[in-house]
């Protein structure tokens, strides 16, 4: 519920009234942004302020404060002082969600134009204006952009869905363009506050986790003209040293799977209703290639307890899949799908684990039943479809690399066959190439040739190794001394005999997998560790310097 009370001389009634001209309204200001917040003090006024800094175009910024108890209020309650574009909305109790303070911010929004945005998250400069300008271009009531999400405190970038924003486009018809239902944010996109009324669309209310799936699905199945801009409209801020996560990010439980199927289910539903076949069946298979392969590569991670319920969720859900959307996902979304609903409790979770990462790699056993490439002999009906034709670029790779922390950083690998594809290309060569997670930035690469090894134990499949000597020093630039530790993840590129080759991740294996103080020539000395991601791939966290040393002892002292 809304409070009456006044804020900075406005009062809930007025907020819900066209604002009066002023000397910050221009005849170009046509978009309201509404931002939400409860209990982020530490963030909001960044994100309001990035919302007023996009100029003429906004005619007003809407906060909406979900009844937070720690000043948050207060603090945009000041920033409303002097800034005739800023109304504070107060509720008097807290919502449980996203969805009821955006609906809140909705319905007092004057503008022909509304957008959305999260308190702890900011808009770049001139984001407005791009989007603005590609609704009224194209007469299209939805323009949505580029998202970042930027990891934080590292700031690494990894852009939102690529694919879809690479160049302008103009998509007349939502069911035309099924790919767009991969795009489940809310917040880096402009609506016309004409065009959502017109269709009652609005956010479900309440404690509803994951509720911009299902207001993008009410969008999508309305089927306005969209227009998609590749200029970067919105970044996304992941905190996850945070000592609260946010609510989607917040994986730990196992309500969080729970409402990110009623979430998909729901979606799934408005697309049907709507008659809209093709949407309901990418949104279908976009569940498998995105949703599915999160919540398995984090499986490792969590209790016996937590896994059990989540296995019994998962395979009740994806039993009823339809075949078509099994065989419309990559093959590894569909093979952990299928692996399963074929199996009552959890099993091969390191194989999963594996499977699930970007991109995927499928570890031994290699089973054949009948001459067909299957998940495990007790598994028979679970088969991998794809193995005999999939080019040697999309193989499922698996390269194991076992660290060996010397003064020259020495990797061992070794490369496994997948049921003869690779025997047949011939591996001759690899190349280990290092960037740096915080900007891209491509180290050394390392080339080492490959040979082919005696059969594993069992005899079932070929392998290829290699010994590469890291070049850790290269690493750390000049003047880094006493900086914080570096991550950086690696990546093969092999070569063939016969012109194919592939890239792939490494898979960290071994006890080399611990932190080592190395003497080094150029830097005195090198904090290393080698490490394994949440997904089982190799990483390396490089540091120089002696004070680097210290301050890393003396966390660890504190803890």
């Amino acid at each position: 519920m809304l409070s009456t009370r006044n804020v900075d001389s406005v009062t809930v009634k007025e907020a819900l009234e066209p604002l009066p001209a002023g000397p910050t309204i221009t005849p170009s200001a046509q978009v309201s942004i509404v931002v939400i917040a409860f209990n982020d003090v530490a963030h909001v006024c960044d994100a309001v302020r990035s919302a007023l800094a996009q100029g003429d175009t906004v005619t007003e910024v809407i906060a909406v404060n979900d009844a937070s108890t720690d000043g948050t209020g207060a603090a945009l309650d000041a920033l409303a002082h002097g800034t005739p574009r800023l109304r504070v909305l107060h509720r008097e109790r807290n919502s449980g969600g996203c969805g009821t303070p955006r609906n809140d911010g909705l319905r007092a929004a004057t503008g022909r134009f509304v957008m959305f945005l999260d308190s702890d998250d900011v808009l770049p400069p001139g984001a407005v204006r791009a989007l603005l300008s590609a609704a009224l271009e194209h007469d299209a009531p939805v323009a949505a952009g580029a998202c970042v999400r930027r990891e934080l405190p590292a700031r690494r970038d990894v852009p939102w869905q690529p694919a879809l924003y690479r160049e302008p486009a103009v998509h007349d018809s939502a069911e035309a363009s099924p790919q767009l239902v991969r795009d489940t944010l809310c917040v880096n996109k402009l609506y016309a506050r004409a065009f959502l009324d017109e269709h009652g669309i609005t956010f479900p209310e309440g404690r509803f986790t994951y509720e911009d799936f299902v207001f993008t699905a009410r969008v999508l199945a309305a089927d306005p003209r969209i227009a998609t801009v590749p200029d970067r409209v919105y970044i996304w801020h992941v905190r996850r040293s945070a000592a609260k996560q946010s609510i989607s990010l917040d994986r730990t439980d196992v309500a969080n799977w729970q409402a990110r199927i009623a979430a998909h289910r729901a979606s799934v539903q408005i697309f049907k209703d709507a008659g809209l076949k093709a949407l309901a069946h990418a949104a279908s298979t976009k569940f498998l290639d995105h949703d599915l392969r999160m919540y398995v590569r984090e499986l490792h991670t969590r209790g016996a307890d937590y896994r059990a319920e989540w296995w019994s969720l998962a395979r009740d859900y994806l039993a009823g899949f339809e075949e078509a959307d099994l065989r419309a996902a990559r093959a590894p979304a569909r093979w952990l799908a299928r692996v399963v609903v074929a199996s009552p409790a959890p099993r091969d979770l390191d194989r999963l684990t594996q499977l699930a990462a970007r991109p995927g790699r499928l570890l031994p056993p290699y089973a054949e039943v009948d001459g067909r490439a299957v998940w495990s002999l007790d598994l028979p009906d679970v088969e991998l479809d794809a193995i005999g034709s999939k080019p040697t670029h999309r193989l499922p790779v698996t390269i194991d690399a076992e660290p060996c922390v010397t003064g020259r950083g020495v990797l061992r690998l070794r490369i496994h066959d997948l049921y003869g594809r690779l025997a047949a290309a011939g591996p001759q060569s690899i190349d280990i190439e290092l960037h740096r997670r915080r900007d891209e930035r491509r180290g050394p690469v390392h080339t080492a040739a490959l040979t082919r090894a005696a059969p594993t134990a069992d005899g079932s499949h070929a392998c290829w190794t290699a010994e590469v000597a890291l070049d850790l020093d290269a690493l750390v630039e000049p003047g880094a001394a006493g900086a914080d530790p570096e991550p950086w993840d690696l990546m093969a590129q092999v070569s063939c005999v016969n012109g194919a080759g592939f890239r792939a991740s490494l898979r960290a294996k071994g006890p080399g997998l611990r932190r080592r103080v190395l003497l080094s020539r150029r830097h005195l000395v090198l904090l290393v560790q080698p490490y394994a991601t949440t997904g089982g791939a190799l990483s390396l966290r490089v540091a120089s310097g002696v004070r680097s040393v210290w301050r890393i002892a003396a966390r660890r002292l504190r803890r």
